[in-house]
């Protein structure tokens, strides 16, 4: 430690006579993380800020209140490449403002309320490569406001109010965004950029689109033309080759006619969101081999058998589906408003056909319309309850079910082979269709057939499991389970939530219901179980794709005739004794309830009828089970309901036709 001290004060001093720039010339109110970037955020100052060290690249002063720019506040930044002016409120550009910064790539004045641009507003600015300004007041240009950017690999104008485009003359330009404008479709002499990958025209109510300029261009990879006026599918798309991004939502298209989009099979990402779609052809996965993101929101989906491949699709393939929450089945009622996605196979209604035998019992599931390039539906069969004859059961005894990639991940047998469960065993078919046997305690094997001496003592503490679980049982009653799930919630601070997931593995339901708790309520209670079974419960968090950190566990209810600990007749003479005093007990009280039924008749006809009927179980399911009353643990509403349309749903923080899309209240991205 004596040597220690004396190196680190000796490098602090080294660091200071090295680097006094960082030291003492940052910006007041700004961060200088290093010598290369500076951040000026929410300084509410309508000027820039003064002494900005001559070496900064990254200048970013977003959010600050800025309403006028001058050609002195950029003097001696030579080196700076990266300037964000976003979320300032500027009305005007000065002619040669940004003359100075002749080495700038990168200028984003998003969000402002800038009115014009001039001929002179981004003169010197010859290397710049990326120009943002959506989400201004923009209504005109000059036609030559652009001509010295030559190098501009960016253009992003989505979000003014502009009429009239300029003509622009950029050979190397990548990205044109012109979204949410009031400009009719460009021509090829409109868009002199032969190099454009992405072009993004939708929100511009467009009749028709100028299939000439489509045409011209050679190598655009993905086009937006949502939230237009187009009543039929552009032609020149069927001919396109190399699109890999294509939204068609929101355009009064009528019917989709999905011969149209045959050569389209390189498409990664398509939104057909707002068509009026009532299904989807199960040829959609022939016809995209490579889709990644699908989005078919706002579409009045009618969930029957014919749509019933779809959500095993998306999971099977990967695909991300966009905007779930708002993919939702308008018919039949018994699936209106539920979340496509989320539906189980058997919830689509398809006919299920049954065929049991002696030794096997195969369950066929009709497919709507089979393809006939498509593998047949593999017939899944149950292994045979072993055989009370040796001899016979090496004969005759099938092999255990292999699961096909042919069977519906969410297709469940509907019903177990009556007794193959042994010792009391619980028979159930899982998601594959596999066979299991829930074992009592003391028993085990596959069919529950070997019984096991019970141990001398048992300790909960020394089973690792136990120790390791992230989600516990703590009380469990004949309809209800208490969860303790403090251990979980504590691994993860930063979670909105936890989404509890359980399902019945003993009775003939076993739909898994979810429940969704926030991150506020370490213990919660599961209610109206049923009695004497078997439930898996599974926590994972809120919002997070494809439940990546689940973690389950299984519990049981116990019975409702369950008999009081230590109440066991074990001496025979007391036995004899306490039969016929209960005989006795019985007949008095039979008594007293015929005399009780009689007066309460009579009472009746005089005083009107009361009735009182109370169901125990109903009692627990309001928080009187036990005699007790519980704290307070039902989620009745969330306070995020209201703002996030519940906590399944995340609205975006930024909308492409709206607000800036890369302007947070953090720290900016870097740009590419």
């Amino acid at each position: 430690m004596k040597l220690f001290l004396p190196l680190l004060l000796h490098l602090l001093f080294y660091q200071q006579l090295l680097c006094p720039a960082l030291a003492n010339t940052c910006p007041k109110d700004c961060t200088c993380q290093n010598q290369d970037s500076i951040f000026c955020f929410s300084r509410k100052d309508t000027k820039m800020p003064s002494e900005v060290p001559t070496t900064t690249k990254n200048l970013y002063v977003f959010k600050n209140g800025i309403e006028s720019l001058s050609q002195e506040d950029f003097l001696e930044l030579e080196s700076l490449e990266m300037l964000d002016l976003s979320q300032n409120k500027l009305t005007e550009l000065p002619d040669h403002v940004f003359e100075p910064l002749s080495t700038l790539h990168n200028l984003d004045l998003s969000a402002n309320q800038i009115v014009h641009i001039s001929k002179d507003s981004f003169a010197g600015l010859e290397h710049l490569e990326r120009l943002y300004l959506y989400s201004n007041l923009i209504e005109s240009i000059h036609p030559a406001a652009f001509d010295g950017l030559q190098q501009l690999l960016e253009l992003k104008l989505q979000g003014n109010k502009l009429t009239i485009m300029p003509v622009l003359k950029m050979p190397h330009l990548l990205l044109l965004d012109l979204r949410f404008n009031s400009i009719p479709s460009p021509g090829p002499n409109d868009l002199q950029t032969p190099k454009l990958e992405s072009l993004k025209l939708g929100g511009l109510g467009l009749p028709s689109l100028n299939e000439e300029l489509l045409g011209s261009f050679k190598n655009l990879h993905e086009l937006d033309i949502s939230n237009n006026q187009l009543t039929t599918f552009p032609g020149v798309l069927r001919e396109a080759r190399g699109l890999v991004s294509l939204s068609l939502a929101g355009n009064p298209m009528g019917p989709v006619k999905w011969e149209d989009f045959e050569k389209l099979s390189e498409l990664r990402e398509l939104d057909i969101s707002n068509l009026s779609l009532q299904g989807l052809p199960e040829t959609l996965s022939q016809l995209f081999p490579d889709l990644q993101r699908l989005t078919v929101a706002e579409n009045p989906f009618n969930c029957l058998c014919n749509l019933a491949w779809f959500p095993s699709w998306l999971r099977s393939k990967q695909i991300q589906l966009g905007r779930t929450e708002e993919t939702r089945c308008h018919f039949p009622p018994l699936n209106s408003g539920k979340v496509l996605e989320r539906l189980l196979h058997r919830e689509f209604g398809c006919p299920i056909t049954t065929t049991v035998t002696t030794r096997t019992v195969k369950t066929t599931v009709a497919p709507p319309a089979p393809l006939t390039s498509l593998p047949s539906t593999t017939r899944a069969v149950l292994p045979a309850k072993p055989s009370d004859n040796p001899s016979t059961e090496t004969k005759n005894e099938l092999p255990p079910p292999t699961p096909s990639t042919s069977i519906d991940p969410d297709l469940e047998l509907p019903f177990c082979p009556p007794n193959i469960c042994l010792n009391g065993g619980t028979c159930w078919l899982d998601n594959k269709g596999h066979l299991e046997c829930i074992c009592l305690p003391g028993t085990s094997g596959r069919y529950c057939e070997k019984e096991e001496d019970p141990p001398l003592h048992e300790d909960p503490t020394e089973d690792p499991t136990v120790l390791e679980s992230e989600i516990t049982a703590v009380l469990v009653t004949s309809s209800s389970i208490l969860l303790d799930l403090h251990r979980y919630i504590d691994k993860r601070p930063h979670i909105r939530g936890v989404k509890l997931t359980y399902k019945n593995l003993s009775g003939l339901d076993k739909r898994a219901k979810h429940l969704n708790v926030p991150a506020t309520y370490p213990e919660y209670t599961l209610r109206g179980l049923q009695p004497n079974s078997t439930y898996s419960v599974c926590a994972s968090s809120l919002g997070e794709p494809g439940d990546m950190d689940r973690v389950c566990i299984e519990t049981q209810t116990v019975s409702q005739q369950q008999a009081p600990t230590g109440a066991r007749l074990e001496d025979p003479k007391l036995t004899t004794m306490i039969i016929p005093a209960v005989a006795l007990l019985l007949l008095l009280v039979l008594v007293a309830v015929a005399v009780g039924v009689a007066c309460y008749m009579h009472k009746k006809k005089s005083k009107g009828h009361l009735d009182l009927e109370c169901d125990p179980s109903q009692l627990e399911l309001e928080g009187l089970d036990n005699g007790a009353l519980p704290q307070k643990q039902e989620i009745i509403s969330c306070p995020s309901t209201t703002q996030n349309g519940g906590l399944d749903y995340e609205e975006p923080l930024m909308q492409g036709h709206c607000t800036a899309n890369n302007n947070m209240n953090s720290l900016k991205p870097s740009y590419f």
